[in-house]
């Protein structure tokens, strides 16, 4: 379960300096966060503490995970913050 705290924590954490991931990731704590599994939220910490160079070339399509779970996170963030 997530607290209030956590989610203010994760939001900031979301916030990278990085304009290409505060643009995924901003919105998709603010609209998407609070839908999710308690599992794709732990899902979504790991990948938050993974190193900006990595998110940067999962989210921009110029490479994948090797683990799954973060792939499928990846893929969830865009689908939700760039719809088709």
């Amino acid at each position: 379960m997530y607290t209030d705290e956590d989610v203010r924590r994760l939001t900031w954490q979301s916030r990278r300096g990085m304009l290409e991931l505060d643009v995924l990731f901003v919105p998709f704590m603010e609209q998407a966060f609070q839908d999710l599994s308690d599992a794709q939220k732990d899902i979504f910490v790991r990948l938050l503490a993974c190193e900006d160079q990595d998110l940067f070339v999962w989210l921009m399509r110029r490479s994948k995970s090797e683990d799954p779970e973060l792939q499928s996170m990846v893929e969830l963030i865009l689908k939700r913050v760039q719809p088709a």
